[in-house]
């Protein structure tokens, strides 16, 4: 496969490196995007990554703190003083520098925070006063604001002085007197009216304004099905606070997604890839350990039938197939139902319609591979009772499988337990207990 530009950039910057042509790859360094130098950095050992960041210029340092995940950013700045990360911060946006002191330890976050001059610490203030996963944790304060009785003229003067706009900026945003969020002024509406008529004549008023307590998941729902690039952000009260943009958004949908992958192996997104073996260890210690109580469990089960097993030797050489057909059908109708929840598309009016499907779908397919698996089973080992048994064995592991992989990830939200790191996990302990009891429990019975 030919290697994409930026592969090839990265390949030259690394070569550069470890030749020696330290200015030449700073120079190179420095043409990339922030992201660009975060995901370099995130690709290489600690080591290396250390020395990218170190030939970075101060003005892109903050931007590439806040590309990268939590782990690798603590290694970073783990030798910066309180006032040096102040000073590569400078530039950031203000919901960019909310998220980055919000991943710091409290004790250098408020240092970090005495270093900021008022009208900045005032700023940020606002945006950490709401929940990180929010829309007021999420929104910048970088709006325009301008009056509703005022001509295009005076806006178009007024943006001229100004000299600049704030990034992703695609409307300028309504408010009367007192702040009150009154609608937006799309810049295409503003280039292409005339400018002798006023704000209130041309201003869209069908833009609703986000709730700064709206979840973040929320936000990128409604940015999603409205197709937003940027959205105000009022208070309770209807007060404008800041605005989000599809920046951000994107920001979220991508932890999400990421979220959603580790969760499965009880990983966190922020994990990062090239962390040293010991803490990487200790953090993986946790899940395998409850992996390991629930094989315990599966093992208990097939302890039970010692006796099937010895007189049966085929019960043996079979039994994984049915707890396995069980894992991966209820893999897939758990991976459906934790994605038809992040998408808020399972609702209490749907559940029973959604139990039914997919019950009906795990029986249609346990009877499928039932019969398969039986006819196989009795040609191998001739023996047409061992086919029978497994083919009951499979169907009802697989029912099983289906009603879990709906039931665990509503339980565990009702019970406030992510369902995308825990479910997993309990739904493996019931296929493989339900299917081994069952193959086991009818071998005994039919087959001695």
């Amino acid at each position: 496969m030919p290697e994409t530009p930026t592969q090839q950039t990265y390949k030259d910057l690394l070569q550069s490196i470890e030749s020696g042509s330290l200015r030449y790859a700073k120079a190179m360094l420095n043409s990339l995007k922030a992201g660009e130098i975060a995901h370099l950095i995130e690709s290489l050992p600690p080591e290396k990554g250390k020395i990218i960041y170190d030939l970075i210029e101060q003005e892109l340092e903050g931007e590439v703190l806040v590309e990268v995940g939590d782990e690798v950013q603590r290694r970073l700045i783990s030798d910066k003083k309180p006032e040096d990360l102040a000073a590569v911060t400078d530039n950031l946006d203000t919901d960019d520098l909310a998220d980055f002191l919000q991943s710091l330890p409290n004790q250098l976050t408020d240092q970090v925070l005495n270093s900021l001059d008022k009208q900045q610490r005032k700023r940020l203030e606002k945006v950490l006063s709401y929940p990180e996963d929010s829309a007021g944790g999420l929104m910048n304060t970088d709006t325009i604001t301008i009056r509703a009785q005022v001509t295009l003229d005076v806006v178009l003067r007024y943006l001229r002085r100004r000299k600049e706009l704030p990034a992703q900026t695609d409307s300028l945003i309504v408010v009367d007197g007192h702040d009150n969020y009154l609608g937006t002024l799309p810049l295409t509406t503003l280039l292409t009216s005339s400018s002798e008529v006023s704000v209130y004549e041309v201003m869209d008023t069908q833009v609703e304004a986000i709730e700064a307590n709206t979840s973040a998941t929320a936000v990128a729902k409604i940015f999603e099905t409205q197709d937003l690039i940027s959205a105000p952000v009022v208070n309770e009260n209807n007060k404008l606070l800041g605005r989000i943009t599809i920046d951000d958004v994107v920001d979220v949908i991508r932890d999400e997604a990421e979220h959603s992958v580790m969760g499965m192996a009880g990983l966190t997104e922020e994990t990062d890839l090239f962390a040293k073996a010991l803490p990487s260890a200790k953090r993986r210690a946790v899940w395998l350990g409850i992996n390991l109580i629930t094989a315990f469990m599966a093992s208990w089960v097939v302890d039970q039938f010692e006796a099937t097993i010895a007189q049966i030797v085929t019960v043996a050489v079979l039994m994984n197939i049915v707890a396995s057909m069980g894992g991966i059908a209820g893999t897939q109708t758990l991976t459906l139902v934790i994605r038809g929840m992040a998408l808020e598309q399972v609702t209490n009016q749907n559940i029973r319609y959604l139990f039914t499907k997919e019950i009906l779908v795990g029986l249609i397919n346990g009877i499928l591979w039932a019969l398969v698996v039986a006819l196989v089973a009795a040609l191998w080992f001739q023996n047409l009772q061992m086919g029978y048994v497994i083919a009951a064995a499979i169907t009802i592991n697989l029912f099983f499988a289906a009603f879990s992989g709906v039931a665990i990830p509503l339980i565990l939200r009702r019970l406030n337990i992510d369902p995308a790191i825990a479910g997993s996990v309990i739904l493996t302990t019931v296929t493989d207990i339900v299917g081994l009891l069952t193959f086991l429990g009818l071998a005994s019975l039919f087959l001695l």
